[in-house]
């Protein structure tokens, strides 16, 4: 009996397995049917709260949503294997670096084309053959965009602007220099001028200031006097470092070399000096002109032109060559000039014309005569002078500045023609007063204007009723097409 009970009692383990595995099957399944049936309500639930919730047209698609959403988590958590997976992450982690790459060889190109750019035009400005068409686009200013700023005592003589288009420095006959902010129009500093006699003790010009030049990184600001003396201030600060003396008469032209800190300089005692600032060193003197130079001026070559007044000549010289161009043109005497680009320039004349010039001919291109019309009574009428002249460097546009003894003075804005074969005359500012100076922004978004009383190389005539100034002239662009669309 008692081994009966033990026979009947043992289970066969196979079939112990079995069942086991059943029932764990069953409690699975029935598990599966519940968590079914408890999603299937907690699913109810959510589409009630849906249903409270969303308005009635949102319906079917928060239903298609919900519908689709589950099955996807269940593809993706049941057939994606972990080696499906890595692949699919390989496969994105390899699009992505596609995509970076494509997106940086495109950036590389793009600075490749801006450098290759950029060096065809510094090739071109070196050759003198750049030219940008501005003119054509620009238009008259309103009287009332015209900003005047006022400090000065006496007549301005010359002025110039930083390279950043944020300051202008002025001097004038008051043998003051002001240094104004552009945006404000206030003063920055004051150089106050000294009385004659007091040239030991006083820091600053005694004498009338004729000429005025600024480094192309805006470092040094060199300014010459009727005392024969070029001072040279640290611009920033306007602190002075040094005076150089070697002319022996007034110093009417100054210019910078553009990259560097060499300068030229060009006086009434016919001769033109060289000096190095960064050494505070005088380098050498070049002689031709036969009278006083009236002006001058420089780029990046090593070379520069000059004005030479009453001998009729305009000269370029090649400092390492040590040789020089003579060029006639001008009926009276030449009282101002400026480089356009390394191969073209323009001057203006008592005789009251403006000529264009390229340095491989000795006779000018283009001449204006009467740019500014005439005064005086029929039958005796004169030219108005043209005491200054200004260029937007490598560009199409140039301006000139008249010195009449009547009240109807203007600024006229002029067009090259391409090669600068000819002029148009785009429009004209009137102003009151001599135009002593002038001079474009960099930038090319403004014109300044130094007006006086007085013609700046002496006293000819006095307009009592003018005001001693610098006029800021805006250089209002016509709208591009897309700009008309938009304001449409």
């Amino acid at each position: 009996m008692s081994s009966s009970f033990f026979i009947k009692t043992k289970a066969n383990p196979k079939f112990g397995k079995k069942e086991k595995n059943t029932t764990a099957l069953k409690r699975k399944v029935q598990s599966d049917g519940d968590s079914a049936e408890s999603k299937k309500v907690q699913a109810k639930k959510h589409n009630s709260k849906l249903n409270e919730e969303i308005s009635s047209d949102s319906e079917t698609e928060s239903h298609a949503a919900l519908e689709k959403k589950p099955s996807k988590e269940k593809e993706i958590e049941y057939d994606e294997t972990p080696q499906e997976k890595k692949l699919r992450l390989a496969k994105l982690y390899l699009e992505q670096l596609k995509e970076e790459e494509e997106k940086k060889a495109e950036d590389d190109s793009f600075e490749t084309d801006l450098i290759a750019g950029r060096l065809e035009e510094e090739v071109l400005e070196q050759k003198g053959k750049l030219q940008r068409f501005i003119a054509k686009d620009l238009m008259p200013p309103d009287a009332s965009d015209i900003r005047v700023f006022r400090g000065h005592k006496l007549p301005v003589t010359c002025l110039v602007i930083t390279p950043d288009d944020k300051c202008i420095f002025s001097a004038a006959k008051d043998c003051s220099i002001i240094k104004w902010d552009v945006e404000s129009g206030r003063k920055l500093h004051t150089i106050p001028g000294g009385r004659k006699g007091t040239e030991d003790r006083h820091v600053g010009h005694t004498a009338h200031i004729l000429s005025m030049s600024i480094s192309s990184d805006g470092k040094y600001l060199a300014t010459g006097d009727m005392n024969n003396l070029i001072m040279i201030w640290e611009a920033e600060t306007c602190k002075q470092l040094y005076k150089f003396t070697g002319h022996r008469g007034p110093v009417s032209g100054l210019s910078f070399r553009k990259g560097t800190h060499d300068l030229y300089s060009a006086s009434h005692d016919r001769s033109v000096k060289v000096w190095n600032v960064d050494e505070n060193a005088y380098v050498e003197t070049l002689f031709g002109h036969q009278d006083s130079i009236t002006g001058l001026d420089a780029l990046s070559r090593e070379r520069c032109v000059t004005a030479g007044g009453r001998d009729g000549t305009v000269r370029v010289w090649k400092i390492a060559e040590e040789s020089q161009l003579v060029f006639h043109g001008h009926q009276g005497s030449i009282d101002c000039i400026q480089l356009i680009n390394e191969e073209h320039m323009i001057t203006g004349a008592d005789d009251g014309s403006v000529s264009l010039w390229g340095v491989n001919k000795k006779k000018p291109l283009c001449t204006v005569k009467q740019a500014h019309g005439c005064h005086g009574d029929a039958g005796l009428e004169q030219p108005h002078w043209v005491a200054s002249v200004a260029a937007l460097q490598n560009s199409d546009t140039v301006a000139s500045g008249a010195s009449g003894c009547s009240h109807n003075s203007q600024v006229n804005v002029w067009k090259c023609s391409p090669h600068y074969r000819g002029l148009e005359h785009l429009f004209s500012v009137p102003v009151s007063g001599f135009v002593n100076s002038l001079k474009f922004s960099s930038s090319g978004q403004f014109l300044v204007a130094g007006i006086g009383q007085e013609h700046r190389l002496g006293r000819w005539w006095r307009l009592k009723e003018a005001k001693n100034g610098i006029y800021i002239i805006p250089l209002k662009r016509k709208p591009s097409a897309s700009e008309e669309d938009k304001n449409a």
